[in-house]
């Protein structure tokens, strides 16, 4: 028998990634005129969700627009940004003759931005061309200036943009890509907009920042330069995420948010996710429901299942989280890290499993909208159901990060348990 190399190291040479120049801190967004400028750009498409009430996007505006620079507003972007929503973007961009890239909000807008730059740059490809790792040919595309409203999902400042392909509607598929060309070339995290970030969309978003701490942790890639990010984040969410849910103008736990998306981002962006993403990527192909709060729902069951594969890194997961593990054993402190996870999500609000789920569970709800409209507002967790989702997890990148090998029988239990039962 011949042993290839790759069966005794899965990841014998890893990589780190490199992120872009950013801005943190208080005042931060007052710049993007400045640096737009310095930037040479001239004429902007700026890319969004709308941010409709905010005030947010008109300031912005006027900001960019006093330095000399023109704005091309597009704001259609849906929440899971789907492939036509790129597409129309590109669209845009090319005919008013743009030549830079901004986007505000979260990650939506940020990963939508990132594709509108792919398909410029290759001729108006279609975006779903360009899923998995590296696929643009052309490396140079517009820049990119990225302005967080949320904390969250850390777009801001990665090389991964996740996409969604209604193409088959009986069949959607959301997609991950990892491309060095589609990190921006600034980011601007300013926890002054976070303010306005409803309560609900504060504690899904945080669950996405507490997944992409705790991925990079326990992540078969087990990368060193993303240990110390990953484990500290997941302390950061522990001690604010709380305080910014209820006491939103709340300046300390606003920044502590800012800087745990910041750096829980650097982490997973060369340590890698896993199977939480995976199973929030197929929910919401599926349904369209918000990626943190899929997130959210699918973690603690996650961690339950990852915990025979690295008790110790999950042990110190509950240190970070606060928990008082002196007396202890490994196991024990293992299990209080799901624990924890649990009791911050139903702190914070958020909803016991995906079948709880309904139109009016969140505000800007998009289930049973749009082109998922007649999908129906209701997850459901029939055996047809769970497979499909089980199978569509089979497909995520994040996948072949997870600690605990994934299979679509060993997912079924998870997915189901998640749909329809309860902690």
């Amino acid at each position: 028998m011949v042993i290839e190399l790759n069966q005794i190291w899965e990841f014998p040479i890893k990589e780190f990634h490199p992120l872009p120049r950013a801005k943190l801190g208080v005042g931060a967004h007052d710049m993007i005129g400045v640096e737009a400028k310095e930037l040479g750009f001239k004429r902007s498409l700026l890319v969004t969700t709308g941010l409709r009430g905010s005030g947010i996007i008109e300031e912005l505006i006027g900001k960019i627009e006093y330095q000399g620079v023109e704005v091309v507003l597009y704001d259609k972007v849906e929440s899971n940004p789907k492939d036509y929503n790129v597409m129309d973007g590109a669209a845009l961009y090319q005919k008013e003759k743009c030549d830079s890239v901004i986007s505000v909000g979260g990650g939506s807008s940020h990963d939508a931005a990132k594709g509108i730059r792919i398909v410029v740059a290759h001729d108006g490809r279609n975006i779903n061309e360009f899923e998995g790792f590296s696929k643009s040919t052309n490396k140079q595309n517009p820049p990119h200036i990225a302005v967080s409203t949320t904390a969250g999902t850390g777009s801001e400042t990665s090389w991964a943009y996740v996409i969604t392909d209604t193409s088959d509607m009986e069949k959607p598929h959301k997609w991950l890509a990892f491309d060095e060309a589609s990190t921006p070339t600034l980011a601007l995290d300013d926890p002054l907009l976070y303010y306005t970030c409803p309560q609900q969309w504060t504690a899904f978003c945080g669950f996405d920042v507490l997944a992409h701490g705790a991925e990079p942790y326990v992540s078969r890639l087990d990368f060193a330069p993303s240990l110390g990010n990953a484990i500290y984040s997941i302390g950061l969410v522990s001690k604010h995420l709380r305080e910014a849910v209820y006491d939103p103008g709340n300046l300390k736990a606003r920044e502590g948010m800012m800087n745990a998306q910041y750096i829980a981002t650097q982490a997973f962006n060369s340590g890698g996710l896993g199977v939480i993403h995976s199973i929030s990527h197929a929910i919401s192909a599926f349904y369209d429901s918000a990626h943190g709060l899929n997130n959210a729902i699918a973690l603690p069951r996650v961690w339950e299942y990852n915990l025979p594969s690295r008790y110790e890194r999950y042990a110190e997961i509950a240190v970070a989280m606060g928990v008082d593990t002196k007396n202890m054993t490994t196991v024990q402190a293992a299990d209080a890290a799901v624990e924890a996870a649990i009791r911050l999500a139903k702190d914070v609000g958020i909803p016991d499993n995906f079948g709880s789920i309904r139109s009016a569970t969140y505000d800007k709800n998009r289930m049973n909208t749009g082109k998922y409209a007649g999908k129906g507002d209701v997850i459901k967790g029939d055996e047809k159901s769970v497979l499909k989702i089980s199978e569509h997890i089979q497909e995520d990148w994040c996948t072949p990060g997870n600690p605990r090998q994934v299979t679509v029988e060993s997912m079924i239990p998870v997915v189901s348990h998640a749909i329809n039962e309860s902690y």
